[in-house]
């Protein structure tokens, strides 16, 4: 009598384990975009000593509300860090809208979310360019590098938080 209850015992755990293994196995999907998307781009892999690059931070809403706020950093990587001969700052910041580029402020190494502007509407993006000024006497022959974390807050009181995105690495290159 045992030998029966247990064999369907067991029989029906194979069953329902079958069953709920077929029934719970996850579906293809597309994968859904992240709700705020942060990229970097220079308008040159190289300068020299004295020179600048345009380093343009662009953030784009992919959610269907409104991003309200934005924080975000940039910090030097490690290995720019590691060479105390390379000489630079940030010198400027322009925003760009509709009027052409505008001034911002807050080149430092955090809070640049302001310098996005007011509202990103869904599907749109804006973009803040830094002028990286590489001082005339600095060391040559090493690469200047930044990452950036940040932070989005959108008008439906969800928010985001994003990082460590790179910088394309400029090279400072001898004369």
């Amino acid at each position: 009598m045992r030998s029966t209850r247990t064999r369907r015992f067991g029989l029906a755990t194979i069953i329902a384990l079958a069953l709920a293994l077929f029934s719970l196995a996850p579906t293809a999907s597309a994968a859904d975009p992240a709700p705020a998307e942060l990229t970097f781009t220079t308008d040159a892999a190289t300068t020299r000593p004295g020179g600048t690059v345009n380093l343009s931070m662009t953030i784009k809403n992919n959610k269907t509300y409104d991003i309200w706020f934005v924080y975000q950093t940039i910090d030097p990587t490690w290995l720019t860090t590691q060479r105390p001969d390379l000489k630079y700052a940030f010198t400027g910041c322009t925003l760009a809208s509709d009027a052409g580029a505008v001034p911002c402020s807050g080149t430092g190494p955090a809070d640049l979310g302001t310098n996005y502007g007011a509202t990103v509407p869904p599907g749109q993006s804006r973009t803040v360019t830094l002028t990286l000024q590489v001082a005339a006497d600095s060391g040559c022959n090493g690469n200047i590098g930044f990452y950036s974390y940040f932070y989005v807050e959108f008008s439906d009181s969800t928010s985001v938080n994003g990082g460590p995105v790179y910088t394309p690495e400029t090279r400072v290159l001898c004369a």
